[in-house]
């Protein structure tokens, strides 16, 4: 099985993000009631590695449907800000 991509990430203030795209090697989305990505946060320096494509470890959405066994089957996702927090965009409520 592949990950998905994280193919965007329009959450700039992240510490993965550089120029939109997402520099951790792989981020975990959501919890029982939403889905964020539990991998943003904030800090003075960027970190991840530059030469990173961050991928869908992990997917606590159990009512999206492209969930399966915690695991996303989407074949790549947007991640950007709603709800004043960094959001898995694709997220599709079953």
């Amino acid at each position: 099985m592949e990950m998905p991509a994280v193919t965007e990430c329009a959450v700039d203030s992240c510490v993965y993000n550089r120029e939109h795209a997402c520099h951790a090697l792989a981020i975990t989305v959501g919890d029982p009631l939403h889905a964020h990505c539990d991998t943003f946060f904030t800090a003075p320096r960027k970190g991840g590695s530059p030469e990173a494509a961050a991928h869908v470890g992990a997917c606590k959405m159990s009512d999206c449907r492209y969930n399966t066994d915690f695991e996303c089957q989407a074949t790549g996702i947007s991640v950007g800000a709603r709800h004043d927090s960094a959001d898995c965009l694709t997220y599709s409520p079953r």
